[in-house]
């Protein structure tokens, strides 16, 4: 499919307020819920909902969720499988980080701009891998990371905490997440590959839940609202149309726009929990939002030569 990231970054900054909101239900969740039992229901709920959509919406187009031949099949097993366990180490890092934040560290504020720290790696890990990154790519880059200094380190090595650690080490895995959807969405179309990742994800947090957490059953229902939320709108409507914009956009421009992420969980953060936003975290918030949108100026240049050209 031909690339169009301003197509691709619109539809990627629904996705980018969908998740931002996400953070306040995790943080509030969390206290409730253990990380690994959270994320097994709230990934299973999303590949239910999304499975009911896919045969709702393809009644009459197929009879077949994977495809009958063997080596196709084979591929999109591995697709789901891929995408699926890298998926489930990201938000498993992402929730263990978010529970061990101590009581009025604005966790879903510094989550937020630290998992976002994709927009660095997808870039670099792009590179490694061969693919030609734009010079405008890399000054976004700078001035995201501009931000997230902003947020984090202006006070020095002592002002990071252990959770901070754990969603850094979050942010690296969700970049190779991104770059792994770009590999397979073409293969497998956006809803199915959403529910293979989904499927995947759940079962390996539910295996690791049964061994490693005790879970109440009065603390789920509790945090049922949460996990609804997660589940069907942040989980399964985020995550797909993360798969829709990336058919349009190029990893680098994609990983820019969902960064907007970051600038939507702290604004809930302060506007729902009521987390005091700094003078500091503002202005990295304006950062990262001035990153994306310079991100942009290759498709729009390019678009102004084309039609320059065609008028000529």
């Amino acid at each position: 499919m031909e690339k169009n990231n301003l197509k691709g970054s619109l539809i990627l900054c629904l996705t980018a307020l969908i998740w931002g909101l996400a953070f306040v239900a995790q943080s509030d969740g969390g206290e409730l819920v253990p990380p690994l039992t959270f994320n097994a229901l709230r990934s299973l709920i999303a590949a239910a909902a999304l499975y009911i959509f896919y045969k709702v919406t393809s009644f009459k187009k197929e009879k077949h969720f994977f495809p009958q031949d063997k080596a196709l099949k084979k591929q999109y097993i591995t697709a789901g499988a891929v995408c699926g366990a890298m998926l489930a180490i990201s938000v498993n890092f992402q929730q263990f980080g978010i529970s061990a934040y101590p009581a009025g560290a604005a966790a879903e504020a510094r989550s937020g701009f630290i998992t976002a720290l994709y927009v660095v790696f997808v870039p670099l890990l792009s590179f490694f891998f061969g693919k030609k990154v734009s010079p405008v790519i890399w000054a976004s880059v700078a001035v995201a990371v501009v931000g997230f200094y902003m947020l984090c380190l202006s006070g020095g090595i002592s002002g990071i905490y252990t959770a901070d650690i754990l969603v850094f080490i979050c942010a690296f895995c969700f970049a190779g997440q991104i770059i792994s959807v770009d590999k397979f969405v073409g293969l497998t179309g956006g809803v199915k590959l959403s529910v293979m990742q989904f499927t995947v994800a759940g079962a390996l947090s539910a295996v690791f839940a049964v061994i490693f957490e005790r879970p109440t059953f009065d603390n789920i229902i509790a945090a049922a609202p949460q996990i609804l939320y997660l589940g069907i709108v942040s989980s399964g409507v985020g995550y797909t149309l993360q798969i829709v914009g990336q058919k349009y956009a190029e990893p680098s421009v994609a990983s820019l726009s969902m960064s907007l992420e970051s600038v939507f969980a702290a604004l809930g953060g302060w506007l729902i929990s009521g987390n005091t936003l700094t003078g500091r975290e503002f202005i990295g918030c304006a950062l990262v939002f001035a990153a994306i949108v310079v991100a942009q100026i290759p498709e729009m240049t390019g678009k102004t030569r084309k039609q320059s050209a065609s008028q000529q």
